[in-house]
């Protein structure tokens, strides 16, 4: 059975579920952020995958998708079980239900906008990204039974492409630009489904090495926070020769010094903490344990 919450997803579950339309085709619907305007001439930072995490989870989470995918980091985040709708697209009157037209529907809203800057580069198109975490997005969803096909045609625009009756009968990937009675011309690309690769014969497994505990969850370590997660993170960060020197010991309570110290180490490491927000995340975690236990060099 497929599991309902991605696996590599943080879970912020909102609540509110109601199950799809169960009678129409599995289907997986494409969508960016664009949370900002920008032009080759003039291109604009990328904004941070926490920032997008607040705004789907307070004043936009009544237009959350299932899943919040950040193509640079592979950070994901996920607001709503796979059986159940999310609210990405406009469900206007007569036709299907936008929102549950499939034994799936499952939205995936990327972070990105046109003409982002990562880690100092410009980015066009969601397909010119690193597009990280994308071979596990793709699995998920396939594990759903959404095949891996366009109905509409893979999205390599901002054009709108529609047809209720396509939409009705055929199960498959939809950019946001092909679902009916929306006005949305998103994402304007996407990357090609990998295909998994052919198995090969198995070798001797290295010793694995030592790995991270399991990431808390992002609200233990917002200022203020008093808990043993803050605590074990200060650990590691005071062993850390980087950025401002802490004048006393690890506590359990999260304080500026932390924040401005968790920025260090994303401004040396933002090609894949992103930017430098001083909030700590799956992989500023990650990261953190293992510059403290000399598996990663700084």
């Amino acid at each position: 059975m497929a599991d309902l919450w991605m696996p590599e997803a943080e879970q912020y579950d909102l609540g509110d579920h109601a199950p799809t339309d169960r009678q129409y085709p599995p289907k997986a619907v494409a969508h960016i952020t664009m949370d900002r305007k920008a032009t080759q001439a003039k291109p604009v930072p990328h904004v941070s995958f926490g920032r997008l995490l607040s705004y789907f989870t307070g004043a936009g989470r009544a237009s959350a998708p299932h899943i919040l995918w950040d193509p640079f980091t592979g950070q994901f985040a996920q607001f709503y079980p796979a059986n159940s709708r999310s609210k990405s697209v406009a469900d206007g009157p007569g036709g299907t239900r936008t929102n549950r037209a499939g034994k799936v529907v499952l939205q995936i809203e990327a972070v990105f906008f046109p003409h982002t800057i990562f880690d100092g580069k410009a980015y066009a198109s969601l397909a010119d990204t690193p597009c990280k975490g994308w071979a596990e997005l793709h699995r998920w969803v396939r594990s759903h039974g959404v095949p891996d096909v366009w109905p509409m045609g893979r999205p390599t625009s901002f054009t709108a492409h529609r047809s209720e009756r396509t939409w009705e009968t055929k199960g498959g990937w939809y950019a946001h630009a092909h679902v009916p009675e929306n006005d949305h011309t998103d994402p304007g690309s996407w990357p090609v489904f990998k295909r998994s690769p052919k198995p090969t014969k198995p070798t001797k497994p290295a010793k694995p090495a030592p790995a991270a505990p399991p990431f808390p969850g992002r609200q233990f370590f917002v200022l203020g926070a008093t808990n043993k997660h803050a605590l074990q993170l200060q650990k590691w960060l005071h062993t850390g020769d980087w950025g401002p020197k802490y004048q006393v010991g690890p506590s359990q309570t999260m304080t500026p010094k932390d924040f401005q110290k968790i920025a260090a180490l994303q401004a040396h490491y933002v090609s894949a903490l992103g930017p430098a927000d001083g909030f700590c995340g799956p992989l500023t975690w990650k990261y953190a344990f293992e510059v403290a236990t000399g598996l990663r060099k700084l």
